[in-house]
């Protein structure tokens, strides 16, 4: 006899997420972190950019590769960069807050013409000014960097 597997509902879906995007692993090597910002853009070239990066740069990676970013993306929680779903962005946003907070050393981030309703410049920007740790973006003063975005 087969067995019935019961998937769960968008809403229990969504619960299980939240719960992933604030517990999950998210801790990564000093030096290792990419980031990239596709939300409200035509196309996805930045992520296209950052996995060529990774690719080619051992030990370096995006919060899609931790624990956390692996047990959304089973569920499906992939966001739609040119029209995304403002509860997928929130919960991926509360799972990238953990990441930048607990980022150390210097960030890759492959962010250009990011939009401002965007999860790098609305969340994770400003946290990796906030984050003590955290010196560079793409070897540059973080502080300076960030003058691109204001």
């Amino acid at each position: 006899m087969k067995e019935i597997i019961n998937k769960p509902s968008s809403d229990e879906k969504l619960k299980i997420a939240k719960q992933i995007a604030e517990t999950a692993d998210v801790s990564s090597p000093e030096n290792s972190v990419v980031l990239f910002s596709v939300s409200y853009q035509p196309t996805n070239a930045n992520k296209r950019a950052a996995f060529e990066y990774i690719a080619t740069h051992k030990g370096c990676y995006t919060l899609g590769e931790t624990e956390c970013g692996k047990k959304l993306i089973e569920l499906g929680l992939e966001v739609d960069y040119d029209n995304p779903d403002k509860r997928l962005m929130d919960i991926w946003a509360e799972a990238s807050k953990r990441f930048i907070e607990s980022a150390c050393g210097n960030i890759t981030a492959f962010v250009d013409n990011a939009d401002p309703r965007s999860t790098f410049v609305s969340v994770e920007l400003p946290l990796l000014l906030e984050n003590k740790c955290v010196f560079q973006i793409n070897g540059m003063d973080k502080f300076e960097f960030a003058k691109r975005f204001a």
